[in-house]
């Protein structure tokens, strides 16, 4: 998103329901000083093991003990910044500095949360605040001097862009990258072709099965797979091709892909979805996802958010069948980000989608974006494990990918949320114009970022980037398009999904124990042709020894 950055901005006030009334009036100043500071105690050990609700639960009721509590609100404000809530920690930020000027950490937090939405400016002045107060504080130093260099890149590009006539893909010649001689890992067949004729190789529906994936063989009696790497945990034992030898078991044994092979990828892909419409019309399949079990239905899956979680999506197809026609899903955005296997992930997905365009279906999130990248890791990762001429092709393909679909007719799955303006039609969402960072506000805005809300109407995000919707806004968006349900992702949710809105709104998240620390399930959704949901959760898998936000630069520590 492109966010507005100057050092003095602010935003909307943002109704928290979170806050309790207050009780301080009616209270001795010692009662309420001793029930304050006990569930402030409470709230610092919930915090300290990373179960963020429960701790901003205990702050809100301290708060309606002592509501002017700058460690309390410092507290608060940290704890929306780990749920990703960082329009209401700067809320709670500022009134921290307003209750004590002196308290570097207010200023802390909220230059953190400025950063996170990309406004490096503004945090900039707020570490320089705390640099002030506590002028030998190291850490202050290096995050004040991760902000001057976000402010000198952000100057330096917007300096070239009008030197900008072309875009790379347009320029770009994979068939020149040599492929040396101690490169292990797949080829296509045909690769030694070169030129037009190994590009031909990566369009989409021509991509051999077997660069992606090679079919693993299985017991005949029991359907077990016959493979060291994976136990039979599919309940429904539909057949599961394992990678061997291909691109998905390259990567799950932490190697890269070529990139000759990488860049024919991505030229193609964003061929591809530069040519769809920014609204998709996906339909039930009416074939079942095996062929030898009837009684399982036609169905699609879709998921959330994975953020580079490259395991716990080999899981989720693991338990639920590989990508195929007639087990087709749609994943719903933020692929990348955050996890530190997020190259793994997109390239997984991606590869499907051009070995076989109708077993996976892919939908643009706030992270498939330029600034997010920047400050969550992806554009970090991809210049470690390629280069950034790789990852300006990657945000070529983000910037085409679809915004929404409508799914058996009934059901409208977007990322973020729907439309906060009366009277938006699909037609009017099928229009979008595509091919660019997402803007300010807006159609393109609201479906990336919005997200739902208890009570009716429109308020500020609790995030500090767009709207929040409620349940009458739902309701009528529904109605006037001939609808019944809303799909999003774009939240954690503890049990994987959530349903809102009087049944009418849910929230799906694939991601499991977010981050290695938010110790959420995992979900995803089958819909058949009645297009009722169905939900399956499961648990985090292990992964190699590689943090969250590993390649983020910076001040990509402050965010875990």
């Amino acid at each position: 998103m492109s966010l507005v950055d100057s050092e003095d901005f602010s935003l909307p006030p943002i109704q928290n329901v979170d806050d309790e009334p207050d009780l301080s009036q009616s209270e001795s100043v010692e009662e309420a000083t001793a029930k304050g500071l006990e569930l402030k105690d409470l709230g610092n050990a919930s915090l300290n093991e990373g179960h963020y609700t429960d701790a901003i639960h205990l702050y809100s009721t301290a708060l309606s003990h002592l509501p002017a509590n700058a460690i309390i609100l410092a507290n608060r404000a940290l704890a929306y910044i780990k749920i990703e809530n960082y329009g209401l920690a700067i809320q709670d930020a500022t009134a921290a500095v307003a209750a004590d000027p002196s308290y570097p950490k207010g200023y802390y937090r909220r230059g953190t949360a400025e950063f996170a939405l990309g406004r490096a400016k503004a945090a900039r002045k707020d570490f320089k605040a705390v640099c002030r107060l506590r002028p030998k504080d190291r850490d202050a130093r290096a995050k004040l001097a991760a902000c001057e260099k976000a402010v000198r890149e952000a100057a330096f590009a917007a300096a070239i862009l009008s030197e900008e006539t072309a875009p790379l893909s347009e320029t770009f010649k994979p068939e020149t990258i040599v492929i040396e001689g101690g490169y292990d890992g797949p080829h296509p067949a045909g690769y030694l072709e070169g030129g037009e004729g190994e590009g031909r190789l990566f369009e989409v529906g021509a991509l051999p099965r077997e660069f992606v994936m090679v079919s693993a063989p299985q017991d005949p009696c029991n359907n077990m797979l016959l493979d060291p790497y994976i136990s039979n945990i599919n309940h429904h034992c539909i057949p599961t091709p394992i990678a061997s030898q291909a691109s998905i078991e390259h990567f799950r044994s932490q190697k890269v892909v070529h990139k000759r092979y990488i860049a024919h990828l991505l030229l193609s892909a964003k061929r591809y979805f530069e040519n769809l419409p920014s609204l998709l019309e996906i339909p039930i399949p009416t074939m079942a996802p095996d062929l030898n079990d009837p009684s399982l239905p036609p169905r699609l899956t879709v998921c959330g958010d994975t953020h580079g979680q490259f395991y716990d999506v080999l899981h989720i197809f693991e338990l639920n069948g590989y990508p195929s026609k007639n087990n087709p899903y749609l994943f719903n955005g933020d692929f990348v980000d955050r996890g530190s296997f997020s190259v793994e992930v997109i390239l997984t997905l991606l590869l499907f989608k051009l070995s076989d365009p109708d077993c996976i279906h892919l939908h643009r999130g706030n992270h498939e974006t330029k600034n997010m990248n920047k400050i969550y890791g992806f554009e970090g990762e991809v210049k470690a494990k390629y280069d950034d001429r790789i990852f300006e092709l990657f945000l070529e393909v983000f910037s085409h990918l679809p915004l929404a679909s409508v799914v058996g007719g009934k059901v409208f799955v977007t990322h973020g949320g729907l439309p906060t303006e009366p009277g938006v039609t699909l037609a009017e969402i099928r229009k979008i114009k595509r091919g660019c960072e997402p803007p300010n506000e807006g159609l393109m805005s609201d479906l990336l970022w919005a997200d739902p809300q208890p009570f009716p109407g429109k308020s500020p995000s609790k995030r500090g980037v767009g709207f929040s919707f409620g349940p009458d806004i739902t309701e009528s968006f529904l109605k006037g398009n001939g609808l019944q349900l809303l799909v999003r992702s774009h939240e954690v949710k503890d049990e994987g999904y959530l349903v809102e809105h009087g049944g009418k709104t849910i929230t799906v998240f694939s991601a499991p124990n977010y981050c290695d620390s938010m110790g959420n399930k995992g979900a995803f959704i089958h819909f058949a042709e009645d297009c009722e949901p169905k939900f399956t959760q499961y648990e985090a898998v292990p992964h190699p020894n590689v943090r969250p936000m590993a390649y983020a630069a910076g001040m990509g520590g402050l965010f875990m």
